[in-house]
């Protein structure tokens, strides 16, 4: 797996039980939907090692995984804190007009009247709807260093381009 195109799903928590079974900490939407995208590799500092679920269970409010060739607690501790990675080539294709939040950052961002408001660095999750984090070009004529701006597909968002790599808003750049 090139590291360009490999895809961060979670990350593998405490030891579970004596016989080498681990929690998982899920970064998908839908806690199960980890398991959905196979196959996975664990990287912990520069290592990185392919491996196979065997099994997999719900446990209280989470999710408990067997890896293959892990039988015991001493050898599943050494996978602890681990980063677990797929190929974004096992992320399903998204329906026209939606996006993932990798393929929005960078994207650089402008008003409906041509504003040039930053690019999108990071992106949130606030509950109600998601957020694009927007770093301010250096010479905003507004002294702003990042903005806030809701991902409200009409309301805000008036067009995303994959081509232009933009996002068009309808946004006061004094906001």
């Amino acid at each position: 797996m090139n590291k360009e195109n490999q895809i961060i799903l979670g990350k593998v928590g405490a030891v579970y039980g004596i016989k080498g079974w681990l929690k998982i900490h899920s970064f998908t939407d839908e806690l199960e939907a980890i398991l959905d995208y196979f196959p996975w590799s664990l990287k912990l500092g520069n290592k990185t090692q392919a491996v196979e679920v065997t099994d997999w269970r719900k446990h209280n409010k989470g999710l408990i995984v067997k890896v293959g060739n892990i039988d015991d607690r001493d050898e599943a501790q050494a996978l602890v804190g681990s980063e677990i990675l797929t190929s974004e080539k096992s992320l399903p294709d998204l329906p026209e007009g939606e996006f993932y939040w990798r393929d929005l950052i960078g994207m650089n961002v402008v008003t409906n009247k041509g504003y040039d408001l930053g690019i999108v660095t990071d992106m949130m999750e606030t509950g109600a709807n998601d957020v694009l984090v927007v770093k301010a070009n250096l010479n905003d004529g507004f002294s702003k260093k990042e903005r806030l701006i809701p991902y409200l597909l009409e309301q805000v968002i008036e067009s995303v381009s994959r081509e232009n790599n933009q996002i068009c808003v309808d946004w006061d750049p004094g906001f």
